[in-house]
């Protein structure tokens, strides 16, 4: 079953302002979380149950789960400085 990606609005106005100066690291992060509908809890990510944080290189993304609607929603994106 997979989950189905969705970016609530903020975290993709994030992704756009760090893709001016890095679009291939943020082209990882979307290929990461494109990854996330196969495998919502991939090793390596970390938080609660819902709420979880993955690293792409210099990147962390945080999102929430949503089993009953089967849905993962990026929540924030930031860069490790």
């Amino acid at each position: 079953m997979s989950y189905e990606v969705i970016w609530e609005p903020e975290a993709l106005a994030q992704a756009e302002r760090f893709a001016k100066e890095d679009p291939a690291g943020v082209r990882q992060v979307f290929t990461a979380v494109d990854r996330l509908a196969d495998e919502p809890r991939p090793n390596g990510a970390f938080g609660s149950d819902e709420v979880l944080r993955i690293h792409v290189g210099r990147y962390r993304v945080m999102y929430e789960i949503s089993d009953r609607r089967v849905r993962v929603s990026v929540i924030h994106l930031g860069r490790l400085r």
